[in-house]
């Protein structure tokens, strides 16, 4: 069975709700270890006020028994702390709707008669539920030896330096930092964006990029769209509330460069076959080919400012600012452990895919096999073929 998930809640709900189906049993699973995911994604420059309130923590409901998953589905709750706050009070009309958010079209789409409805839903808030889902994907891929990692290379303009960088160094650099950008000297100035922006008022967007090493060869098809992995990872990046652009490997650099010079050449080597660079991001006509994945989103500046933006006020039809509430100045330095979340959790259902079984000890051997089964291993007979009578 394909891996699949379900989330459900509002921002200032009670509480964010998952359903994951189809995790194998025999995985070992506690609440401390998607805590660990959860933390990260309450902090870092930019964060709102409200990461004061909230102190996520997903309770396992259900689908783990003596600390290993059970091969049942499982059920993951975590308390909106804010929800109090809000219980019981009467909140004003939300009529006019903020440009670049959920709130006209949804209120058009749906026939709410105020924006509160879908703001509450398109909140990023609910990638928490998401965040807490890849942490156990994360937990799956790591049984494996497969790593997920990701980091800031751009905020508001100032891009990181960082050819030359391993991606092990990039990722721990950008662990330790509070933008999660792996260069220091760019972390500063986007520091100093930030706190500018803060004090006008506005929101900055950026650029991120996440890796994933250890990937066998053969995950994702060539065979229908829907099965290729690159498009997969791209649905569920795309995903992410104020993501609106995302590269596999160098994909736009490449579009001013010949093909010969764009593509991996498949060279021998000491230890078989070699490729001379990773220009295609880890994916070569749908399928990982091997090399680490590689892939760069680009989130927008939210569209939740102080500063007023033209809008419409909807009762009344006459022109308005759009009203403000608490939010994030950058989200950019958060959305790293997102954007590694539902990679992981796309990774994690093509390696079942791949593998097949309904537990962790019957899956090892097979991945076992299918590592040793490299590229190396091809031969071809070089003899013709004759396909079509």
């Amino acid at each position: 069975m394909p891996l699949r998930y379900l989330t459900a809640g509002e921002s200032h709900g009670p509480a964010l709700t998952a359903i994951l189906e189809g995790m194998p049993a025999g995985l070992p699973l506690d609440e401390d270890l998607i805590a660990i995911d959860l933390a990260r994604r309450q902090t870092g420059t930019g964060t709102g006020d409200r990461m004061a309130i909230e102190k996520d923590r997903a309770q396992i409901l259900a689908g783990v028994m003596e600390g290993v998953t059970t091969g049942a589905p499982l059920s993951l709750q975590l308390i909106n702390k804010d929800h109090a706050n809000w219980k019981g009070k009467a909140v004003p009309a939300y009529i006019t709707p903020r440009p670049g958010h959920a709130d006209l079209s949804a209120v058009v789409k749906y026939g709410y008669d105020d924006v509160r409805p879908s703001l509450e839903r398109a909140s990023a808030r609910e990638t928490a539920a998401r965040v807490a889902v890849g942490a156990v994907c994360r937990a799956f891929l790591n049984t494996f030896g497969i790593t997920v990692g990701g980091y800031v290379t751009s905020i508001g303009g100032h891009s990181a330096t960082l050819d030359g960088l391993p991606f092990d160094s990039r990722i721990s650099r950008a662990r330790a930092s509070e933008t999660q950008c792996p260069d220091p000297d760019t972390a500063e100035l986007i520091i100093k964006a930030i706190a500018k922006a803060h004090d006008a008022g506005e929101t900055l967007g950026g650029i991120l990029e996440v890796v994933v090493q250890g990937l066998p060869v053969g995950l994702g098809s060539h065979v229908n769209w829907d099965r290729r992995l690159d498009a997969r990872l791209a649905q569920a990046v795309l995903g992410v509330p104020a993501i609106k652009g995302i590269e596999i490997g160098n994909a736009f650099d490449n579009t001013g460069r010949q093909g010969t010079h764009v593509h991996d050449a498949i060279v021998p080597g000491p230890g078989g076959l070699e490729r001379r660079s990773n220009a295609c991001g880890g994916i070569e006509g749908g399928i990982s080919n091997g090399q680490p994945l590689w892939l760069r989103a680009a989130m927008k500046p939210i569209p939740t400012t102080r500063k007023g933006q033209d809008t419409v006020n909807l009762a009344t039809g006459s022109a308005s600012l759009t009203y403000y509430e608490r939010s994030d100045v950058c989200p950019v330095p958060r959305a790293v452990i997102v954007l590694e979340a539902v990679a992981a959790i796309v990774l994690a259902d093509a390696l079942i895919e791949k593998l097949g079984g309904d537990s962790i000890a019957e899956m090892k051997p097979r991945f076992d096999t299918l590592r040793r089964a490299t590229l190396d291993d091809v031969r071809m007979t070089g003899q013709p073929h004759i396909f079509w009578p």
